[in-house]
């Protein structure tokens, strides 16, 4: 039976818009079978297949109703066609009942196919290949970081949007600007934290981390390697006390005693790091008792400048998924790896700072390492580029490789320019409030005791670790002779990430 059409689609615009649309919609298909059966992931292909190929779709089938209308109006003012006032459908006559069964299975199959298109282009616009690799050089640092980070396993929007519809359209509308950014190429290099209006912290830590399951204390042991011609390990062994000496105790003790839900920490810093802060406000939800213990260091003003914030996990826990370690930090690792030969004389002391040194692509990087491991062993130990070339060859690739991991010099992303506020050996962390000085009025002070949140099990180099009893902690002692110097001030004021 022959295809009757009205004759109003009989012009180049619906044609050229019929054609259009099949075109991207066979296309659209074959890419989405293509990625189904190949298991294909690729950020660009899904930004084609379930974004741009379906928008491409939709010009097309508007282009159709375009061309008729144009058509019919220029027959008008031609004198060709009547005026007929409003659009008549009567089935009984061919063209409208061919239109009339194209328009309703086209448009079931468009709602069938929209429906899963819009579905995939959702769950794309989920992933971690669309938030990590679609913008290659602006969100490569934080992708990277991402992929070796304890998180790798968990989606982007799982933390920065988290469940509700609320929070997943606020961020597509401020994503709009971030699209705009990278266009016009206006991001800021490095991108800026902490990153206003996120979601907090609670809503999104605690759909995993229940806090009143928190584990008791942990061990974790600690590998530097020294800055001597033997790279001399030396090894820690911490007990750190997560929470109480018995899970079932709870809160009574302990780092993660500081979000126990009967009692609220409030604090007040001065700078958009948070790294100034200037008083700490402790509430007692079930006594009502309060006490402010306020730093000396900063005058007391009738209004402040800074931010306020009832304290959360991300308070400590900044950096959870996107971690860039000091040179020191990173080359430790590797060779306790493996990947850095540990038993190359002086490779620590020469590698560190190196890696300090600002460049600015990652390509200049690399050359710049290689030729200062090399120009340090032809000048002062030649003998080993010939004894134990393959070691050097190691250590250069090795050190390359954990410098890509940690360092993007075009996006200015780098340890420096995001602190830490686990710990306190590079950047002052727990002591931004346990240190001397922060008391009440009363003249209480804040606890500074390193023994509230670890003991020292362990210490020393190989055949000369000393071992407490268990529940006990060592004194500590510092792997170099640096006299008391250790106990005077924050172990930041000399471990900048540069300290081999």
């Amino acid at each position: 039976m022959p295809l009757h059409l009205p004759p109003s689609v009989k012009n180049w615009t619906s044609l050229a818009g019929a054609m259009i649309a099949l075109v991207s919609l066979f296309m659209a298909i074959f890419l989405f079978v293509v990625t189904a059966l190949l298991g294909a992931q690729a950020a660009y292909l899904g930004l084609v297949v379930f974004i741009l190929l379906p928008s491409v779709m939709i010009l097309g089938l508007l282009l159709i109703p375009i061309g008729m209308f144009l058509k019919v109006r220029r027959e008008r003012q031609e004198g060709s066609r009547p005026e007929t006032g409003w659009p008549r459908i009567d089935l009984n006559e061919p063209h409208h009942r061919h239109a009339a069964f194209i328009f309703v299975i086209g448009t079931a199959v468009l709602l069938l196919v929209s429906a899963v298109g819009s579905y995939e282009a959702f769950h794309f616009t989920e992933s971690v290949p669309f938030c990590g690799t679609l913008c290659h050089t602006v969100m490569e640092p934080e992708y990277v970081a991402h992929q070796e980070s304890p998180h790798a396993r968990v989606a982007c929007v799982g933390c920065h949007v988290g469940p509700g519809v609320d929070w997943y359209v606020r961020s597509k509308l401020s994503g709009m600007y971030q699209v705009y950014a990278v266009l016009a190429n206006v991001y800021p290099r490095p991108i800026p934290t902490p990153i206003e209006n996120l979601r907090p912290a609670r809503d999104v830590c605690e759909q995993c981390h229940w806090p009143q399951k928190f584990y008791a204390y942990t061990y974790r042991t600690e590998s530097h390697f020294l800055a001597d011609e033997a790279n001399t390990r030396w090894d820690i062994g911490l007990t750190m006390k997560v929470g109480a000496p018995h899970a079932a105790v709870g809160f009574e003790e302990g780092i993660h005693w500081h979000i126990n839900p009967q009692v609220q920490i409030d604090y007040h810093a001065l700078d958009e790091r948070r790294e100034e802060i200037n008083w700490v406000r402790y509430t007692n939800l079930e006594t009502g008792e309060v006490k402010i213990y306020r730093n000396p260091a900063y005058p007391q003003a009738e209004e402040e400048p800074g931010e306020t914030r009832t304290m959360d996990c991300i308070d400590c826990h900044n950096r959870p998924s996107h971690r860039y370690l000091p040179p020191s930090h990173f080359i430790n690792q590797a060779m306790a790896r493996g990947e850095i030969p540990a038993g190359l004389p002086w490779i620590k002391a020469v590698a560190v700072p190196l890696c300090g040194e600002e460049y600015e692509s990652l390509e200049e990087a690399n050359a710049a390492l290689r030729q200062g491991i090399t120009d340090f062993y032809q000048e002062n130990h030649p003998q080993l580029l010939v004894q134990r070339a393959a070691e050097i060859e190691a250590a250069v690739t090795g050190l390359q490789e954990v410098y890509r991991r940690n360092v993007f010099p075009y996006m200015r992303a780098r340890w420096s320019a995001y602190p830490e506020h686990i710990g306190h050996l590079v950047f002052n962390g727990c002591f931004r409030c346990h240190i001397e000085g922060f008391a009440t009025e009363a003249g209480e002070p804040i606890q500074t005791d390193c023994a509230i949140c670890h003991l020292i099990s362990s210490q020393g180099t190989a055949g000369q670790v000393e071992t407490a009893p268990l529940g006990e902690t060592l004194q500590f002692r510092h792997p170099t002779d640096v006299g008391e110097a250790w106990r005077e001030v924050p172990c930041a004021d000399c471990h900048d990430g540069l300290l081999p």
